[in-house]
């Protein structure tokens, strides 16, 4: 079967390989629909941290059950997201249940080879059916358990004052759930078709553009500065800011990440008594909390799916992707492969 490879960064590339064979407790599946993640782009740019060459990228997916070992509960043609995160279960993180911070955590399409070909195997204990969602929304869970998890370290509660600066898929996600928590959403970004599509087109709280008028913008809207800040840039500059944008007894969570240090002035931190947070990637139940969620119509994503296109032009397409006007989440059909 023919699979596509990162062989080094800028280099991407078809090889043959033959069709995967499950090992125990491993289920055959046919890939049915992939996201384009921000950390495929950076991967083909040299720029993602921990990651190895050559590489098969692809976690967001959808996959069809081709055949499951036969006590996983798993039937042929079921429809499942994948959960990327395999971790050890062994490791201090793991025994308290803090399994995305696995002390040995391997992602899919990172440090395992994803599902950029027609099939590949999967534990089964990594498949989460969801027969009501459509492919494409499958395939949004992953990147929508990212949001989620960032929520859910946040808790707001209901009618917390919360805003989301960095309105990518990442913030976008942290948005839909934080909405779906209750929380009293501001969505900030400095780009305006972004924050259009976040609080127009998906109706996710208020617009307020990141410029130097940020705080008192926010402190206006809210009455005060809000409780919850959750950035989701990956911006060295923006998330030195957080500091300055949340309220005395609040909470920051940093979704993006980048490489390098952060400083920040410790007597305001203590002043404020802030909580400090990261979020990495996701918990198995937060799989089933968002495709529940998906499932009851309580959170619309497919509105995130703004281009398309065959595995066939992935090797022509992905490199230039992200260049193409419009772009919120780009989708790979493999069901002509």
């Amino acid at each position: 079967m023919n699979s596509l490879v990162l062989q080094q960064p800028g280099a991407l590339g078809w090889t043959e390989v033959p069709a995967p064979v499950p090992s125990p407790g491993e289920a055959l599946v046919r890939v049915r629909r992939c996201g384009v993640c921000g950390t495929d782009m950076h991967a083909f740019a040299g720029k993602q941290p921990l990651f190895s060459y050559p590489r098969r990228l692809g976690h967001e997916l959808c996959v069809e059950i081709v055949s499951a070992p036969a006590d996983s509960g798993l039937s042929a043609g079921e429809l499942c997201a994948v959960e990327a995160y395999y971790f050890c279960g062994g490791c201090p993180a793991c025994r308290v249940g803090k399994t995305n911070c696995c002390k040995n955590l391997k992602v899919l399409g990172v440090h395992i080879d994803g599902g950029h070909a027609p099939l590949m195997t999967v534990p089964a204990d990594k498949l989460h059916r969801a027969a009501k969602l459509l492919p494409e929304q499958i395939a949004l869970v992953e990147p929508l358990v990212i949001g989620a998890h960032g929520v859910e370290r946040a808790a707001p509660k209901m009618g917390e004052p919360t805003v989301i600066i960095g309105l990518g898929p990442i913030g976008l996600a942290a948005a839909i759930f934080a909405q779906a928590a209750g929380a009293n959403l501001v969505c900030v970004d400095m780009l305006g078709d972004r924050l259009n599509f976040a609080c127009g087109t998906m109706q996710l709280g208020k617009a307020i553009p990141a410029n130097a008028g940020l705080a008192e913008n926010l402190r206006k809207h809210f009455g005060q500065l809000p409780s919850v800040v959750i950035d989701a840039t990956g911006n060295p500059a923006s998330m030195r800011g957080a500091f300055q944008l949340a309220e005395h007894g609040g909470r920051i969570v940093f979704l993006g990440l980048f490489i390098g240090e952060l400083a920040f002035d410790d007597p305001d931190f203590h002043r404020r008594e802030l909580t400090l947070m990261a979020s990495r990637a996701g918990l198995t139940g937060t799989f089933r909390d968002v495709i529940h969620l998906m499932q009851s119509g309580d959170v619309d994503v497919l509105p995130l799916v703004t281009h398309r296109f065959n595995f066939g032009e992935a090797a022509e397409r992905l490199p230039q992707i992200h260049r193409e006007p419009g772009l919120v989440k780009a989708m790979i059909n493999f069901d002509n492969e």
